[in-house]
């Protein structure tokens, strides 16, 4: 049962992203949000371990937040527009909140 990971707070306070990649299986999926596109930062560890993940997982960002921060999506990840977020939570069977 593929799982979709939502994170919405930055790599850099806590450790939810690396919990989440902990528990990520070969078909789930993370959507960075909020301060969690921070973890896009380049030449930071969270960016590399996100890099890293196997081309099987899917890797997104919702972009008005990569705006507001300044930050660009690398090639590996998914910009999302709002319609995009809500297509992609309908593709999995079950959605994670790391709150």
């Amino acid at each position: 049962m593929a799982t979709l990971h939502m994170l919405s707070h930055s790599p850099f306070a806590d450790n939810r992203l690396a919990s989440c990649l902990r528990l990520l299986g070969e078909q789930d999926a993370i959507v960075l949000t909020g301060d969690a596109v921070y973890a896009l930062q380049p030449a930071t560890d969270s960016c590399q371990a996100l890099l890293l993940m196997p081309a099987s997982v899917g890797l997104y960002a919702l972009d008005e937040d990569l705006q507001a921060r300044a930050i660009e999506a690398p090639e590996r990840v998914t910009p999302l527009d709002y319609p995009a977020f809500v297509e992609i939570c309908t593709r999995y069977s079950k959605v994670n909140s790391w709150l």
